[in-house]
């Protein structure tokens, strides 16, 4: 790449419009040029984006030689899962946790109650809301969260993509792909993903642009759940409080104070927790920025829509009861290419 033989005497202040325009061309391609050639170093990551511009018109830049040819894309009714022990884990003892909570609040607070009608509408409520927790956590966790095909970072498809001048796009070399805008590296998932808001051991996935519908719900019905296990366990202390303690459980009085006292503390652990999660989501759904965005104050390169519509974007069109479902997937519609430029 060679400049102007005289810009280091350019005078910008006499200079022609079209000399200054072509000057700009030159140290613009320059720039890509360095970037391109640093791209992996050390000081590439303080940038905002942690992006490298690996190429610009050509497909040469992206050595599409040292990509493995993409694999098949799976059929759309594979299961993703991500095979992260930690994930895994924290998975499990979620399951666990909303099953304890389930057991207490059956057998150990509505069970002994006695007003018949009190014990069938809660825990017919509690359970509904518990099993849409477990559905929003099961869906968010196996559904694929928008990640980028690997290996595509061929010569067919960067030539495929018809890049006009001055126009660029970015490959992570981590996975060999090239990256749409908006689209981040996740080290536990190894996969680029979409609209990547953060990484969440307790799904055991990614929180992206397919399953942040599930992760949200999941949150809201943690918090709706834990919220009514502390209301129902703050009755069932007045009334025992208030009679026999050995008439107001079916177990020891022992045993029932601790299987109420450790709800009361997951009830209200996870009731901050979640709802500070929802609100977070929901903030960053409105404002369309992601976690990761938020955190590295990327700078804003796409178009503004309202709150509402960021919502209908990540919930379906249009509003319905299928917000509230778990079951009910979101039409985000196909991917297009120039998701892939810049």
């Amino acid at each position: 790449m060679h400049l102007h033989p005289d810009w280091r005497m350019f005078d910008v202040r006499t200079a022609p419009l079209g000399d200054m325009y072509t000057l700009y061309r030159q140290l613009h391609a320059f720039a890509l040029d360095a970037c391109g050639e640093s791209c992996g170093r050390s000081r590439m990551r303080k940038s905002p984006a942690n992006r490298c511009r690996d190429i610009e018109r050509q497909a040469g830049y992206l050595q599409p030689e040292h990509c493995a040819p993409p694999p098949t894309l799976p059929h759309s009714d594979t299961m993703w899962f991500i095979r992260d022990c930690c994930g895994i884990v924290c998975g499990v003892i979620t399951w666990c946790l909303v099953f304890y909570a389930e057991f207490v609040v059956l057998f150990v607070v509505l069970l002994p109650a006695k007003n018949l009608l009190y014990s069938l509408f809660n825990g017919a409520l509690f359970s509904v809301l518990a099993f849409l927790a477990l559905a929003s956590h099961a869906r968010a966790m196996c559904t694929d969260p928008g990640a980028v095909p690997k290996g595509n970072a061929t010569k067919e498809f960067i030539e495929s993509l018809q890049l006009k001048p001055g126009q660029v796009v970015y490959k992570c070399p981590k996975c060999c792909s090239i990256k749409p805008d908006r689209a981040h590296h996740c080290s536990v998932c190894k996969r680029c993903i979409k609209k990547m808001d953060h990484h969440c051991p307790w799904v055991n996935n990614c929180v992206g642009e397919k399953n942040q519908k599930f992760f949200v719900l999941f949150t809201m019905y943690i918090a709706l759940i834990s919220l009514h296990a502390l209301v129902m366990v703050a009755f069932h202390f007045i009334f025992c409080f208030e009679s026999d303690w050995t008439k107001c459980s079916t177990f020891s009085p022992p045993a029932t104070v601790i299987l109420l006292i450790l709800l009361c503390f997951e009830g209200l652990l996870f009731l901050i927790f979640t709802s500070v999660m929802f609100g977070t989501q929901v903030h960053s759904i409105c404002a369309d920025e992601t976690g990761i965005e938020q955190l590295k104050k990327e700078e804003r390169r796409w178009a503004k829509r309202t709150k509402w519509m960021n919502m209908r974007v990540v919930f379906g069109h249009p509003f319905s009861i299928a917000w509230l479902s778990p079951f009910a997937t979101p039409d985000h519609g196909k991917a297009d290419y120039y998701q892939y430029v810049v």
